[in-house]
């Protein structure tokens, strides 16, 4: 098959010779006195070189596509598969990138009257179609930014699926555990009473702890499920500091030496920040206690315009493999230990709008904080 620029060559060829042969004839018909056959010749002459041109032009190939298009398409094809709205911000101009942008606000290209927050450089949050947004912004210039909206609900809701399954991981595991030797010291418990075994008495007193030990373990579940809103009140501080002082004697006495520093008043529940700050005591003094070095523990509160609690102990620290965990629900490296403190008390301060951490620093340490 030709190709057009074959056709075209051949086109051009044709015509060259058939004005050739055509001089030649007319030059040979101009002599003989012929004048009728030289004007016949001259038309079809004419003819054959209009019908050459036309067949050229006619093949002409049509302008290829620029290369700027045939390079972008695969990367504003992928842009519009993805899940999270996509917007170009230029000059006060809301533009949608892909499908998401354009199905949340209803446009194709343009938004009309985009959220005042969009076109507010220092915004991060937004509220549209009944949900909250959290505004990704990168800036490409003074005027232009490229901003993906993050579904803040969504985020949520996934968290707490996680922390739902985790959950009920934690209780299948810690339930088996418990029921687990439960079923074989009653199976032995029937075997001694049958033979009249002399053990049955130790047996039915094992039974009993390990009972005991599993009702503590739904209570301490059940504490945790059902924390209660908080009620607040202005609470003095260097009052709440005695209160803790005296617990902490009363549990540890001259084996721990605690040190308090206190000043302000803070609105919180006075029950339950004495239950959070008391956990926080407790697990630092335990720590500090199977550390080889005189045992110590720190406490200051301060208040006015919000609450800081900071929590210290001389004890060995946490590894950095135990620090992700140590707020899991009954999570514990103790003998004994219900892995319930340390997540109340972080309950506690979220429940109060604030937040428990473990500070990166060398030696163990807590902060509790909670806003104005």
């Amino acid at each position: 098959m030709l190709t057009p620029e074959r056709r075209r060559a051949l086109a051009t060829l044709a015509s060259g010779v058939t004005l050739t042969l055509g001089g030649a004839a007319a030059v040979a018909v101009w002599r003989a006195g012929m004048w009728g056959s030289l004007l016949g010749a001259g038309v079809a002459v004419a003819w054959l070189l209009a019908l050459g041109c036309w067949v050229a032009l006619r093949q002409a190939p049509a302008p290829a596509p620029s290369a700027p298009a045939r390079d972008s398409w695969p990367i504003a094809a992928l842009l519009d598969q993805v899940p999270v709205p996509l917007l170009r911000i230029e000059d006060g101009q809301v533009r949608a990138i892909n499908r998401a942008a354009r199905a949340l606000f209803v446009a194709d290209d343009r938004i009309p009257a985009p959220p005042v927050a969009l076109s507010d450089a220092g915004a991060t949050h937004l509220r549209h179609a009944g949900r909250r947004w959290r505004i990704d912004a990168v800036t490409l210039s003074d005027a232009t930014r490229l901003a993906a909206l993050i579904d803040i609900d969504a985020e949520e809701r996934a968290a707490q699926d996680r922390a739902q399954d985790e959950m009920v991981d934690i209780l299948g595991h810690e339930l088996l555990n418990g029921l687990s030797p439960i079923v074989s010291l009653a199976d032995s418990a029937v075997t001694a009473a049958a033979q009249g075994d002399a053990m049955l008495g130790d047996i039915l007193a094992t039974l009993a702890r390990r009972v005991e030990g599993l009702e503590g373990f739904t209570r301490a579940y059940r504490q945790l499920a059902r924390l209660p809103d908080p009620v607040r009140t202005p609470v003095a501080l260097d009052e709440l500091a005695e209160d803790l002082a005296r617990l902490f004697g009363g549990r540890f006495g001259a084996g721990v030496t605690l040190t308090i520093e206190a000043s302000g008043t803070a609105t919180l529940d006075r029950d339950q920040m004495v239950q959070a700050l008391w956990a926080l005591l407790q697990n630092g003094a335990e720590a500090a206690l199977a550390a080889d070095r005189q045992a110590q523990v720190s406490l200051a509160l301060r208040g006015d315009g919000g609450f800081t609690a900071e929590v210290r102990d001389s004890g060995a620290g946490v590894a950095a493999a135990e620090r992700a965990r140590i707020f899991r629900p009954f999570h514990t490296d103790k003998a004994g230990g219900s892995g319930i403190g340390l997540t109340l008390a972080r309950r506690i301060a979220r429940a109060h709008g604030g937040e428990l951490a473990l500070l990166d620093t060398a030696k163990t340490a807590f902060r509790l904080t909670v806003p104005a």
